[in-house]
């Protein structure tokens, strides 16, 4: 069992209401690294990142993003956007991880200070009820990255 002392630990809560707007004030402010765990992509998401993910790389920051391969999405609607968005972020210089097996994990780390983790599809959300928890603290980001192996 994991209990956290550091000093500096801050933890908040966000809903699909409130969550983009802090999430992407975080990438804005990103310094070093970007590391995006969605288990989809679309088109209609992607929108809301592509400006902010330009002006990311443009500053030289890597942005890692994780998701399911496309071929095992049900789905060959999901399947052609998810396709589409990942040659798209690889042109644009992104780093990108294909997970296969059921991926259903939703992680965001910015400079391995600030970790996002909950149950909204960061680069896919539409219209359901979610929770995503900011952490910001070193130690979990750490905790984190080993738990899952990254």
């Amino acid at each position: 069992m994991f209990f956290n002392r550091s000093k500096s630990y801050k933890s908040e809560l966000f809903n699909e209401k409130t969550f983009y707007e802090k999430f992407l004030k975080d990438l804005e402010l990103a310094k070093k690294e970007v590391v995006i765990e969605s288990p989809y992509i679309t088109a209609n998401r992607m929108e809301t990142f592509n400006h902010v993910f330009q002006r990311i790389l443009n500053k030289k920051i890597k942005i890692h993003l994780i998701t399911r391969d496309p071929v095992e999405h049900d789905d060959e609607y999901l399947k052609h956007q998810a396709v589409n968005e990942i040659l798209r972020c690889k042109e644009l210089g992104m780093q990108l991880t294909l997970l296969n097996g059921y991926h259903h994990r939703k992680l965001a780390f910015i400079d391995r200070k600030i970790l996002w983790e909950g149950s909204l599809n960061i680069l896919s959300y539409n219209k359901s009820l979610e929770i995503m928890r900011r952490i910001e603290d070193e130690s979990s980001v750490r905790q984190m990255l080993r738990f899952i192996k990254l």
